[in-house]
């Protein structure tokens, strides 16, 4: 299998060598008749953009365009606004053609079938469609199944409650899509698929044929499955870019493949080609697996010197199954006149479906930051931004968690603290409480250095006692957790704790707790 994997390698690079450059034409086309196929009479579009995950060229007045090919490319058209893509029968995209003459080189999960020539002129379908310029999308970090059981705690857990939802217009998945069962991507894709809205995948590290010796064939099952392993698309005024920042070195003699973070100079090109036709009026936002504080600093500094005309940016990532935010600025590299938004999104899987099972048989998954796992909502409204958390199978305002004694001795009330984790909280957050309803608010404080109450005192049940389910992961330093001192005034009796937070987007939540002075 080495040997054969050599052969491909050396092949590659001499077709690359000697060939003459390669091009490939067709035409972005009106299918009136939804049938997928240019008939007479369906006329071009122009305008709308190509690319070869390289160049990005726009298409003229009759909607043709022509972009240099190699022998191992993916071709696609980047979603306008106001039209839609073809979607598979699990509302899968596909926006894309796969160009691999001689198919994918053995992989231990099925890669690419030959594709064979190709076509006189490839074109590509599209349908119009509404689009405001106010709409939410929904945002999954991992949902990371190791099998179908496991799918299935996702259709129970997260799925259920979305099917049929009309608040999203689209969904997102940040990578991470399966836990390295590449068999299962399908399945997964299928249940995704019943919410009833397009959804696109990210790759992520746990996404990869580990077979591969490089990262060019990493991603052989993805292409199948998903197709390109990054792209772009717009809705509205917003311009979204599924990057692949994952880079896979393949295994050498006595040492195992591992991953590292980072996007590659072809991917760069891309990113800025594709964003030389974007509006500054527009948002952009970049959507990734790996957060990109780990990417390497040259890159990301590139990144942003790409982004710096922009106005209106975000960027989301998940992998790390805890959630936070970073703020990047001039230190960082970030010159824009707002700090860039950087968004680690809560995970579906939690801590990789582990923990005691509930009365349903899925297991509470909890976040090693204490958040339970959940999803994103993303709401672009012109230029205003909101992203709201969402707890699976809970409601809308259960935002946060409020430690506190049920008793306390009244002598013991000037040294009680309260810890409140605000699970999407970050340092723009503010958080207040208010003891019963005639006093004042008082802001509490952020604390960094402290885990999540009841996630610690799981992980000490989980050494005390055998627990059912696989054990949580080790707890963390909770990066939204907030402490304040209750008065030492208060009489003696049944009181009542509430806690407000404001996020940076004005949403404001409150919850409350009830206690006793003894």
């Amino acid at each position: 299998m080495r040997r054969y994997w050599l052969a491909v390698v050396l092949l590659r690079l001499l077709v690359a060598g000697w060939a003459q450059e390669a091009y490939i034409s067709g035409v972005v086309y009106h299918d009136r008749n939804r049938n997928g196929i240019r008939d007479p009479g369906e006329p071009g579009i122009r305008g709308v953009l190509v690319s070869n995950q390289r160049e990005v060229v726009r298409t003229d007045s009759k909607g043709r365009y022509r972009l240099p090919i190699e022998e191992d490319t993916i071709v696609f058209v980047i979603k306008p606004r106001g039209w839609m893509t073809v979607l598979d029968n699990n509302n899968v995209p596909r926006f894309y053609y796969i160009h691999k003459p001689n198919g994918s080189p053995p992989v231990a999960y099925l890669g690419v079938m030959p594709t064979g020539m190709l076509p006189e002129s490839l074109d590509f379908p599209l349908y119009p469609q509404r689009e405001s310029n106010q709409f939410t999308f929904l945002i999954f970090g991992d949902t990371q199944p190791r099998d179908l059981r496991e799918v299935s705690y996702i259709a129970h857990d997260v799925l259920r409650e979305l099917v049929g939802t009309r608040e999203a217009v689209l969904g997102i998945v940040l990578g991470d899509v399966v836990f390295d069962d590449l068999s299962l991507m399908q399945p997964l894709a299928r249940a995704i698929g019943r919410i009833g809205i397009p959804f696109y995948y990210v790759l992520g590290n746990h996404d990869m044929n580990y077979d591969s010796p490089n990262d060019h064939y990493s991603d052989e099952t993805w292409e199948r499955v998903f197709g390109p392993n990054y792209y772009a698309f717009q809705y509205g005024h917003v311009h979204f870019l599924a990057l692949d920042d994952v880079m896979w070195e393949g295994a050498t003699e006595g040492r195992r493949g591992r991953y590292r973070a980072g996007l590659g100079e072809r991917q760069l090109a891309f990113i800025r080609n594709y964003l030389q036709h974007v509006s500054r009026r527009d948002w952009i936002v970049l959507g990734m697996h790996i957060p990109m504080w780990e990417w390497p600093e040259e890159e990301r500094r590139a990144v942003f010197e790409i982004l710096a005309p922009f106005p209106h940016t975000l960027s989301l990532s998940a992998h790390t199954h805890y959630q936070t935010q970073r703020f990047f600025g001039e230190a960082d590299g970030w010159h824009g006149k707002e700090p860039h938004l950087h968004w680690n999104a809560v995970t579906v899987c939690g801590s990789w479906w582990t923990g005691a099972p509930d009365p349903l048989g899925i297991p509470h998954t909890t976040m090693r930051d204490g958040t339970p796992n959940g999803y994103l909502w993303v709401t672009f409204d012109r230029q205003r931004l909101r992203i709201r958390y969402q707890a699976s199978r809970r409601p809308p305002d259960y935002q946060m968690n409020i430690y506190l004694p049920d008793a306390i001795p009244q002598e013991q009330l000037a040294t009680t603290r309260v810890l409140v984790n605000v699970f999407a909280g970050s340092e723009r957050s503010l958080v207040e409480m208010r003891i019963n309803d005639e006093n004042d608010w008082i802001q509490l404080e952020r604390v960094t250095d402290q885990p999540d109450p009841a996630y610690a005192e799981l992980k000490r049940l989980e050494q005390e006692y055998k627990l059912p389910g696989r054990p949580l992961p080790g707890a963390m330093p909770c990066p939204h957790l907030w402490s304040g001192q209750l008065p030492s005034w208060l009489p003696r009796g049944t009181h009542v704790l509430y806690v407000r937070t404001t996020d940076m987007f004005g949403q404001t939540f409150v919850d409350k707790r009830l206690f006793r002075v003894e």
